[in-house]
C-alpha cells in the first residue's frame, strides 16, 4: 500500500496499515520535514502502546519496519496494490495528486481517498480508473477510532467497494457504505453543521466556550464538546468543509465568520497551538480574543 501525505490523517493511516493489517506501507509525502514529523508522532503513537503493555518491544520494531517513509512517489506508488490519497482538503491539490498517482499506479490498482466531504466523482475523474477509485475516509485519530465511511462514486465498481470493505476490515475498523456522492457523506453531514452553530453561539455571545462544550458533554451525552473537537479536528478543514456542503447542498451550510477570522489569522486549532482554545503547553485554557 501506499499512503501520500503525512500529515495529521496520512501518518495514522500508514500506523493502522502496518500495526493492524500487517501490511507493507511506503509514506510519502513532498518534504522531508513532513515525513520526520509524521514518523516521529507514529513513533510517539506506538510508544504509548509500548508502555501501557498493548505492544512488546519487538512489535514496535516489527511495525515501523513496515513502513517506509520516502519522498519519492514513483518508489511509494509504482508496486502498491491500494493508494491512500491523504493531503490537504483542497480540490485541485487533490486532484493533481490523484492524477500523478494515476499515472504511475499499475493497472491492477485501486486508488482512494481520504477526503471529508469532496465530491468522489469529481476527484475521480483525475484519473483514468473511475471504475477502480473510491473515497475511504478514516476518522482522528486513525489509530483510534473505529469508523471508516466507504463513498462510492459515479463509476465505482462492486468489486472496489468490496476489496476496499475487507481492507478496512483487516485494518480493524468498522465500515459503513455511502451509496450516494454526496458533500459531507454520512458523518460530516451530521457534525459540521453542529460544529459551527457552536461558532455561532459564541460569536453572538449566548455562552462562553467552556459552557457550550458543558452543555454538549452533559445535555446531549458527547465525550467531547464541539468547540474542543473543533480544535481537534482543525479550523481550516471544518472550514473547508464547510464551503463545500454549501456549493453543493445550499446556503444553509454556510461557514459562520468566526471560522473565516480565525483561519485568517491562523488560529487552527489544536496543531497551531490556538484556536478557540490555547493548546500551548499540552494545556486547554480559555483563548481570551477568539478572533
Amino acid at each position: 500500500m501506499a499512503v501520500l501525505g503525512a500529515g495529521l490523517m496520512g501518518h495514522g493511516i500508514a500506523q493502522v496499515t502496518a500495526q493492524a493489517a500487517k501490511y507493507e506501507v511506503y509514506l510519502c509525502d513532498i518534504k522531508q520535514e513532513f515525513i520526520d514529523n509524521g514518523m516521529r508522532t507514529v513513533k510517539e503513537s506506538l510508544l504509548r502502546y509500548l508502555k501501557k503493555g498493548e505492544l512488546t518491544a519487538a512489535e514496535v520494531d516489527q511495525i515501523l519496519s513496515r513502513i517506509h517513509p520516502v519522498l519519492d512517489a514513483k518508489t511509494a506508488i509504482t508496486d502498491a496494490d491500494l493508494i491512500i490519497e491523504a493531503v490537504p482538503e483542497n480540490l485541485e491539490t487533490k486532484k493533481t495528486v490523484l492524477a500523478e498517482a494515476d499515472k504511475l499506479a499499475k493497472p491492477q490498482a485501486c486508488i482512494v481517498s481520504n477526503t471529508s466531504s469532496i465530491s468522489i466523482t469529481k476527484l475521480a475523474s483525475a484519473t483514468q480508473r473511475p471504475d477502480k477509485f473510491a473515497g475511504m475516509h478514516f476518522f482522528n485519530p486513525p489509530q483510534l477510532m473505529k469508523l471508516v465511511e466507504i463513498v462510492r462514486g459515479e463509476k465505482t465498481s462492486d468489486e472496489t467497494v468490496k476489496l476496499i470493505f475487507e481492507t478496512a476490515k483487516k485494518m480493524n475498523k468498522e465500515p459503513i457504505i455511502v451509496k450516494k456522492d454526496v458533500a459531507g457523506f454520512v458523518v460530516n453531514r451530521l457534525l459540521v453543521p453542529t460544529l459551527n452553530e457552536a461558532t455561532f453561539l459564541l460569536s453572538e455571545g449566548m455562552a462562553s466556550p467552556e459552557d457550550i462544550d458543558k452543555a454538549a458533554k452533559l445535555g446531549l451525552n458527547w465525550p467531547m464538546g464541539p468547540l474542543t473537537l473543533l480544535d481537534y479536528i482543525g479550523v481550516d478543514t471544518v472550514l473547508s468543509i464547510c464551503e463545500e456542503m454549501q456549493r453543493e447542498l445550499g446556503p444553509k451550510y454556510a461557514p459562520s465568520s468566526l471560522l473565516r477570522e480565525m483561519v485568517e489569522a491562523g488560529r487552527l486549532g489544536r496543531k497551531t497551538g490556538k484556536g478557540i482554545y490555547d493548546w500551548k503547553k499540552n494545556k486547554k485554557m480559555p483563548a481570551h480574543e477568539i478572533s
